[in-house]
């Protein structure tokens, strides 16, 4: 990975990548109210973040956080109603955001249940409400999304994330898409930001668990560069930093030296 910084962490299992993952979440937040004012988080679906979320609902993260300034997005959705129980919004509301202070205006979902071209359509209008003018100074572009201070991504074991699946279009002049396609032997109907959104992202953590991404993972590290077949290899933010918070079976098949990591630090 070419990330302008990178660190892989490995931890025994998915109670302490996610406890690790709080911490570090907690501090985040904190130091980005305190130096620009608001907190903007991009989440994702999945049974992985849960631990994450739950923890968030708790002491000490519920009592120190700064909710009235922190906002959130996700990085992708199912096209179903937000009561769906397949539905990511839906995922951390019930396991995190309907029990801490979060005022209601600061949820900011893609509406699934208006199909995907109406949903991408209307997710793109709230993005641009939150468009970061101020990054086209540090980037050297104009931006009609936020600048993300984090970003929490997983993947899958075919190398997908968000819904950046196997085979899709690797680049996107568009914030946000609508995606129909076959996944998993299903249709799949959803909407997705794009790599253009991630790799413009303060933070962005990968969240890996489980035997069953081990190829995955290591192939989007140490495999070949192959962006059609391995889509977690897009993220590549310009000025921000990767963390790969991983068990120790994901990371099964991982060299003890990575090329790009700047940190490999493992707790076990």
């Amino acid at each position: 990975m070419s990330a302008w910084a990178s660190e892989l962490w490995v931890f025994p299992d998915l109670p302490t990548v996610s406890r690790f993952a709080a911490d570090l979440f907690s501090r985040i937040a904190r130091e980005s109210v305190a130096e620009r004012g608001t907190f903007l988080a991009a989440l994702s679906g999945g049974g992985t973040p849960l631990a994450l979320y739950r923890l968030l609902a708790l002491p000490p993260f519920r009592d120190e956080l700064p909710w009235e300034a922190m906002h959130f997005f996700w990085g992708d959705e199912r096209c179903v109603p937000p009561d769906d129980p397949q539905s990511n919004y839906r995922q951390a509301w019930d396991a995190w955001l309907s029990q801490v202070p979060l005022p209601a205006e600061n949820i900011h979902r893609a509406k699934g249940e208006l199909g995907p071209t109406t949903a991408a359509a209307d997710y793109l209008r709230q993005l641009r409400e939150f468009a970061a003018p101020g990054a086209s100074t540090a980037l050297s572009v104009d931006l009609d999304y936020p600048r993300f201070d984090l970003v929490l991504l997983g993947l899958g074991a075919d190398g997908h994330t968000a819904s950046l699946f196997p085979g899709s279009q690797v680049t996107a002049d568009s914030p946000a898409l609508a995606v129909t396609a076959n996944y998993q032997g299903r249709p799949a109907d959803r909407v997705t930001l794009t790599p253009r959104v991630f790799n413009f992202a303060r933070n962005v953590f990968f969240l890996v668990v489980g035997e069953e991404k081990a190829a995955a993972l290591a192939a989007t590290l140490e495999g070949r560069r192959d962006l059609v077949t391995y889509p977690a290899q897009r993220i590549e933010p310009a000025q921000g930093k990767v963390w790969w918070l991983v068990d120790v079976s994901a990371a099964r098949l991982l060299p003890e030296r990575i090329k790009g990591i700047t940190e490999y630090c493992v707790d076990i």
